[in-house]
């Protein structure tokens, strides 16, 4: 009988969790590390598009986050000073058709949640810092904080950005700073005067900054993230706070009801935005990357998430394809991630520079090619991502 190979994950954000649960539906063995005291996230969004959902609906939860999530009636693009329409595009049950599922926005905190439920208990280790990652020859060591150690025949590094496995068997590359700053809130709905602020996944953009508002929670709360071009901050934490005034100088003089939702937040947060140039590789004897550990990237095209979850599922479904040779395990993952990975840290870049525009006439002539190029193109997203959305990885190579 196949002994199925033990792997230890390190990391409990999304994609790490997602990995988890897809490991186990592979009838797989693995345990979870995790440096905080608890499983849980910041209070954020994500968007959670048609490609992500696909391989939750191959891992059977797909209902569960159709549950907790919110499904826009419309993508709105909109002039951040006079608020004029650009674009507006159908989503609700357009994507449905057009990409095999729906694109959810969701508070990050609920996805963890659904996550963490479809996961037994026993496989979580918490206060577990990662220090650094061994591999040998038949398996690989996690190296921690406080100075214990576990053995594993796969090590799989989802511990973000910074990650320690990463650099343990790669080596220290500083990501790159982008030279954009952000900023985050939630406001419950109900403190909006009826009909006074839209439901929809609104874009908002102008010279050297963009503003962009979905619902999550079912609707309840709104969530924003702000963005704009400076090199006045570099800390990369979520959980830093800011003072109200930063946010509202920065768009003063913006459409009155994008200033009324940055005003109605209770609490601000503010980060810098990195990424990192996208590897050739990502596995190194018994350890892997996956998520941000292995392509970090921008926000811009709301793939970030997308990537680590079609990540999990994929890593999963080769350890489970060739348990006995894991270098093939191995090597049938980074042929089917890296490329697709190195393409959306790519035009993630591109589409902050496009939203950023500084000249009048550049800014025209995007503008009208959003606004056209549904009809002329036969682009059911309005911002040309339907080959990333229609992407199933359940069936990769069609």
């Amino acid at each position: 009988m196949t002994r199925l190979p033990k792997v230890a994950v390190i990391g409990g954000g999304i994609g790490g969790l997602t990995t988890a649960v897809a490991m186990r539906k592979r009838g797989l063995e693995v345990d979870v590390y995790e440096r905080a005291s608890q499983i849980g996230e910041i209070g954020a969004g994500i968007t959670v598009s048609p490609n992500a959902i696909k391989a939750y609906r191959a891992l059977g939860i797909e209902d569960q986050i159709a549950a907790i999530g919110f499904e826009s009636d419309y993508q709105v693009v909109r002039d951040g000073e006079t608020g004029r329409e650009i674009s507006r595009v159908v989503r609700k049950g357009v994507y449905q058709k057009e990409f095999d599922a729906a694109y959810y926005s969701l508070h990050r905190a609920d996805l963890v949640n659904v996550l963490r439920n479809n996961l037994p208990d026993n496989i979580f280790h918490l206060d577990a810092q990662c220090v650094s990652c061994e591999t040998k020859a038949a398996g690989a060591v996690a190296k921690f904080a406080d100075g214990s150690e576990i053995e594993a025949d796969i090590i799989v590094g989802a511990d973000g950005i910074h990650s320690a496995v990463r650099e343990s068997i790669f080596g220290a590359q500083a990501p790159r700073f982008t030279g954009t700053v952000c900023w985050r809130g939630l406001v419950p709905y109900d403190r909006f005067a009826a009909g006074r602020i839209s439901k929809d996944l609104t874009l908002y953009m102008g010279p050297k900054r963009h503003l962009i508002h979905y619902m999550v929670r079912r609707g309840e709360l709104l969530n924003f993230v702000a963005h704009v071009e400076t090199d006045s901050w570099t800390g990369d934490s979520w959980t830093e706070e800011c003072d109200r005034s930063e946010v509202m100088d920065t768009f003063a003089g913006w459409h009155e009801p994008l200033l009324e939702i940055i005003g109605a937040a209770d609490s601000y947060y503010k980060w810098a935005l990195y990424d990192r140039d996208p590897l050739d590789t990502w596995c190194n004897g018994r350890a892997a990357l996956l998520g941000d550990a292995a392509h970090a990237m921008l926000p811009f095209i709301g793939q970030g998430g997308g990537m680590a979850i079609e990540d999990g599922y994929t890593l999963a479904a080769s350890i489970a394809q060739h348990p006995e040779d894991i270098p093939a395990a191995f090597q049938r993952y980074q042929a089917l991630r890296v490329p697709r990975a190195r393409k959306a840290v790519l035009e993630s870049r591109a589409r902050g520079e496009e939203m950023h525009l500084t000249s009048k006439w550049e800014r025209a002539k995007r503008n009208a090619k959003m606004a056209l190029q549904k009809t002329l193109g036969g682009d059911k997203t309005g911002v040309n991502l339907g080959d990333f959305y229609a992407y199933d990885v359940t069936n990769p190579g069609s």
